[in-house]
């Protein structure tokens, strides 16, 4: 029920609504819109604003909406670690997907050259894009380190595509800048659209999941839908 052109865009407190709304439907289906302001902090103006940015006449059709998403969801119900993911399938099966990688499918096609870049768990995911990418005839490489001397890069018509969950990752964002200044077209791929990462990109996919951290910070947030965009891509520019 929440399409990409419409999650693109979406402020801040859209995220933060769209959020707990995604993680709550079963709770909000009961709740007024008094309840739901009060419960995010936010005004019920808001709440109506965020109901209109949906397409919805007003707060009853958008609880309605909810409840036939709970009725579908309840048939089958998936557990717990499934329920964001099932959410973000369900919207990248859409043709606002389609249309979403349409930039970076034609950046990588007329580029020279594609380096992926990530640190920590991103930078796997780096590496894993450049053989994928590799695997199915586009040539790659991916960098785990950020302290790569990119000040002695000279290759032109180079894109990169830059990976991190929470896009504020300080010595990631510093070698795309670098990249920046060597002209080269920045693609990242984040959890949230409104990271320093994204803004600083040229194009910008963000998978929108409550992002989890346990044992003092560590990233436990899901990265599948890293891997889903990194192979739709590959697949798109052969």
């Amino acid at each position: 029920m929440f399409l990409y052109e419409e999650i693109q865009t979406y402020n801040e407190t859209d995220i933060r609504i769209y959020k707990y709304v995604v993680s709550n439907i079963d709770k909000i289906r009961y709740m007024t819109i008094r309840e739901l302001a009060k419960e995010i902090h936010v005004s019920t103006s808001t709440i109506l604003r965020f109901c209109s940015k949906n397409n919805f006449d007003g707060y009853s059709e958008f609880k309605d909406a909810l409840k036939s998403e709970a009725a579908v969801r309840n048939a089958c119900p998936p557990s717990e670690e499934l329920q964001e993911l099932s959410s973000f399938f369900a919207r990248a099966n859409s043709s606002a997907f389609e249309e979403k990688l349409l930039f970076a499918v034609d950046a990588v096609r007329k580029a020279d050259q594609t380096i992926f870049i990530g640190m920590g768990s991103s930078g796997a995911l780096a590496k894993y894009g450049a053989r994928y990418f590799s695997n199915l005839g586009h040539f790659a490489v991916g960098l785990e380190d950020a302290f790569y001397p990119i000040e002695t890069f000279r290759w032109k018509n180079t894109v990169v595509i830059a990976c991190s969950e929470s896009g504020e990752t300080q010595k990631l964002i510093e070698a795309v800048h670098q990249f920046k200044q060597k002209k080269c077209c920045i693609l990242s791929i984040t959890n949230s659209p409104l990271s320093t990462l994204a803004k600083l990109s040229d194009w910008n996919f963000s998978y929108n999941l409550n992002p989890k951290r346990i044992h003092g910070g560590y990233n436990a947030t899901t990265q599948v839908p890293v891997i889903f965009v990194i192979e739709a891509l590959a697949k798109r520019i052969r």
